[in-house]
């Protein structure tokens, strides 16, 4: 076998796609070099192509046990285990809540066994003196969904861009539940917020909050602070610095006293962020034991620890007051469940082995990105995450679904393939690697149904038909958006009741910005389209502008109009939730992030909104709109009545 040879089916065997169809529809057949790190990164001992038939060989003569990392148990009907010729002297399910089911062998299988609980098992057997243990997810088929139909709505927004006169440099809970009770006096029942999770705030401040800290924490900058109030109008950016300064002077003489005492993950998340203070933020600079998992006190600066502790400790406790308040009246939050997470962050440092180096995650070119993307973060690898029973995983989507009564998947293509870049090489020189896509469904499944949580996934670019499966297969939302449905081909549809209604997203244009085609000279002035390109661009938006006006009866330069009329279409749809983008209310035209772009060179996740809460909740242009919004979607009839059984 020749060294390609070998490597083309070593990258199968470790589920590294070879060849792909891109974004622009292009077939992409993989380079070498590519797949050669893509591989190493995975495990392969390997520094080039020619060491492909050793690493092959290498991965042949692993012996393999009788058991998977993972089995799935849907609806709690463990699958059928092949035992070839082995003679078991022990085979049992240990179960998450305490307890045994023992197994029996029958012939070269596992016995069948009375359906298990939902939870996280593990399935243990001997043989010939050798020990093997699985985990075991028994979980729901289909995620949790709120008793009989709904035809629901709310907003979409970034928080620390809905500030009200009181805000101080970026909004907080309590502007968040001032935004909640308006939409709910108004008939809907959801916010749904951007991830709230930490961030690095000081210089140089990461403010995205897609590039969290953590996915297992809470961000401090939301915190109410109580005795805060200002004076003057709040700065005209949302200047995390600044934020961070704030929520320290506030908290600078309070102790922890009354507060209950910290489990020992966010003990070591403290104590991390401590380390950083004084050893700075890149960790893999660190001395050795610090950068290992083991800094001592000297590493460690005690105020900063303080600090962590009793803001994460405050956060969890305003934010469960905050839902529990919330539920009284029947009102949800949706939260985002951010796909990544920042390399320098505590999650890649206290979960080393879990996250593959020298790699990052983005995605191939498409329409919107000719160059490719590339999203910044280390990807899980998927292998050692098996091997941990999704251990992270599951405490990632828990952490968000125990607020949440509703959570946004992003990019959920990820549950089946992610694209994969080496570092040093460009956007379009990676490749997709394959992710156990059943065993991360139900890890979500149940979860969901441990938290009575509503789930949806971000469904939005190169969908694979594994995901337009998946998704009703197991009740998850699919994602429609107004602007993608006008720029297709042939009749525009309306929403399906397995879908969230949406305008755009936060990383689309503003609906008047959309109408306009501004944002198409934004993406020339970044280098994100090329000039030569603009023509066509503008000649498609407006074709898109132009059909999607003729299918609401409105003139495109009306375009508060043009709004009312698209939302009422959303809003007598058969989807479950329509949730508009809540800029689009007062007609902004400078969106809050433009993809691809750093916030060094465009102050992405800086720009508050124009309006402030107090304007907003009193002006009766919004008042209009949003009124005919929840009129559209009306009580529930008989034509809505099966809603939750169609998708």
């Amino acid at each position: 076998m020749d060294e390609l040879t070998a490597l083309a089916a070593l990258a199968h065997r470790m589920g590294v796609y070879t060849e792909y169809v891109d974004g622009l529809f292009r077939p992409v057949t993989v380079q070498p070099e590519t797949l050669v790190r893509v591989c190493a990164a995975l495990g392969a001992e390997m520094d080039g192509a020619s060491d492909a038939p050793a690493a092959l060989r290498a991965l042949d003569s692993v012996e393999r046990g009788l058991l998977p990392p993972v089995l799935v148990a849907w609806a709690g009907i463990l699958p059928q285990v092949n035992l070839t010729d082995r003679k078991l002297t022990r085979a049992e399910v240990v179960l998450e809540a305490g307890g045994v089911v023992p197994v029996a062998q029958e012939g070269d299988r596992l016995g069948a066994i009375p359906p298990l609980p939902s939870g996280y098992h593990a399935l243990v057997i001997e043989h010939s003196g050798i020990h093997e243990r699985c985990t075991v997810i028994s979980s729901p088929v289909r995620s949790w969904r709120r008793p009989e139909s709904h035809r629901s709505w709310g907003f979409a927004a970034e928080l620390a861009a809905l500030r009200s006169s009181r805000s101080r440099s970026v909004a907080d809970l309590r502007d968040l539940e001032t935004t909640c009770r308006w939409v709910g006096a108004h008939g809907g029942d959801l916010v749904m917020v951007l991830p709230l999770l930490p961030t690095f705030n000081r210089e140089p401040a990461e403010p995205s909050p897609y590039s969290p800290v953590s996915r297992l924490f809470w961000s401090e900058l939301i915190l109410d602070l109580e005795q805060n109030h200002r004076t003057s109008a709040p700065p005209d950016r949302l200047d995390v610095t600044r934020a961070d300064a704030e929520v320290r002077a506030a908290l600078s003489g309070r102790t922890l006293d009354g507060l209950p005492g910290p489990d020992r993950e966010l003990a070591r998340y403290a104590r991390f962020r401590g380390a950083q203070a004084l050893l700075g933020r890149n960790w893999r600079e660190w001395p050795a034991d610090a950068r290992s998992g083991q800094p001592s006190a000297a590493d460690v600066d005690p105020e900063e620890e303080r600090f962590h502790l009793l803001a994460q400790l405050l956060a969890r406790q305003q934010l469960g007051e905050l839902r529990q308040r919330l539920e009284t009246d029947g009102f949800r939050l949706g939260l985002d469940l951010a796909v990544g997470v920042h390399p320098d962050g505590y999650d890649t440092w206290s979960r080393q082995e879990l996250f593959a180096g020298a790699m990052s995650v983005g995605a191939p070119p498409d329409g919107g990105f000719p160059s490719g993307q590339d999203w910044g973060f280390l990807p899980v690898h998927p292998e050692i995450s098996r091997r941990e029973g999704h251990r992270y995983l599951a405490a990632s989507i828990g952490h968000q679904m125990a607020l949440a009564g509703v959570l946004r998947v992003d990019h959920v293509m990820a549950w089946t393939r992610l694209y994969w870049i080496p570092h040093g090489m460009g956007k379009h020189e990676g490749t997709y690697v394959s992710y156990p896509a059943e065993e991360l469904f139900a890890v979500l499944c149940l979860e969901s149904h441990r938290n009575h949580c509503e789930v949806a996934g971000e469904n939005l670019g190169t969908v694979p038909p594994e995901i337009d499966e998946a998704l009703p297969r197991h009740g998850i939302w699919g994602m429609f958006l107004a602007q993608f449905e006008a720029a297709g081909e042939g009749e525009i549809s309306s929403p399906a009741g397995s879908e969230i209604a949406m305008v755009g997203t936060h990383d689309t244009p503003l609906l008047s910005s959309w109408i306009e085609g501004g944002d198409i000279g934004e993406r020339i002035r970044y280098g994100l389209l090329a000039p030569e390109e603009e023509a066509e661009v503008r000649a498609e938006r407006n074709r898109a502008v132009e059909r999607l006006a003729a299918h609401l009866d409105c003139p495109v330069d009306d375009h508060r109009e043009f709004l009312e009329r698209l939302l009422v279409w959303l809003g007598e749809s058969d989807s479950p939730l329509v949730v508009p983008w809540i800029e689009d209310l007062w007609l902004e035209k400078v969106r809050v992030n433009l993809p691809g772009t750093p916030s060094s060179i465009r102050p992405n996740w800086q720009r508050p909104m124009r309006m402030l809460l107090d304007e907003v909740l009193v002006d009766p242009e919004v008042e209009r709109i949003v009124r005919r919004l929840s009129d559209s979607r009306g009580p529930d009839d008989e034509r809505h009545a099966n809603l939750t059984d169609q998708d």
